[in-house]
């Protein structure tokens, strides 16, 4: 299961500014909410802790998951760092766990949906799926995909989900310890190999 980069490469991965989905505890896959005031903060930490690290207009490739709230908390970074707000580039790999049926739900409405299935999909992320959704199996497949795929430094902004199955696979976790990881916002990790540091602002 472990993941590592390329040579020579440095990946900044970051989550997405918190939205109002967040706030409200909803499951938020491909449907989007806005960022709350501190999310809009959250994105510009991210710019500056870039900054910190590779100084103004760095030569990094920059991408951003295609939906709105990973796009816009890009823009805000980028902004930070003197680069064009249109200076990124889109790759569906990075887009949120599809959550299907649950997309927007709370937990709570989601398990009365079928309680049993909640409770399989609880204790087994990797393998059961969300109904009319992925599992973290399937999302691991497309984000080893992604990182094996860069060919320079690189920028990406993504999600939760995403981004928490990404650090598993570098640390080699289980499916129940990546599970149990956190999903920070407002924080950078810079990957190298399979090396992972958290930039905090």
């Amino acid at each position: 299961m472990g993941l590592e980069l390329k040579p020579g490469i440095t990946l900044y991965l970051a989550r997405h500014g918190e939205t109002k989905a967040n706030i409200q505890l909803r499951f938020s896959g491909k449907r989007d909410t806005p960022l709350t005031a501190r999310g809009l903060l959250q994105a510009r930490a991210l710019g500056e802790i870039l900054k910190r690290e590779v100084g103004m207009k760095p030569k990094l490739d920059f991408v951003s998951s295609p939906l709105a709230r990973a796009r816009i908390t890009m823009e805000i970074a980028l902004s930070v760092l003197g680069v064009p707000e249109s200076g990124y580039t889109t790759d569906p790999r990075l887009q949120e766990i599809d959550l299907g049926d649950w997309d927007q739900l709370t937990k709570a409405q989601a398990r009365a949906l079928d309680p049993a299935l909640f409770d399989a999909r609880e204790a087994d992320k990797w393998n059961v799926h969300v109904p009319g959704g992925e599992n973290h199996r399937e999302v691991a497949a497309r984000a080893s995909a992604w990182v094996d795929s860069l060919a320079a430094d690189t920028f990406a902004v993504s999600h939760g989900a995403l981004t928490r199955v990404l650090r598993g696979l570098f640390q080699g976790l289980d499916p129940e310890a990546m599970s149990a990881l956190d999903e920070p916002q407002g924080v950078v990790f810079r990957i190298r190999g399979n090396e992972i540091v958290r930039l905090n602002p």
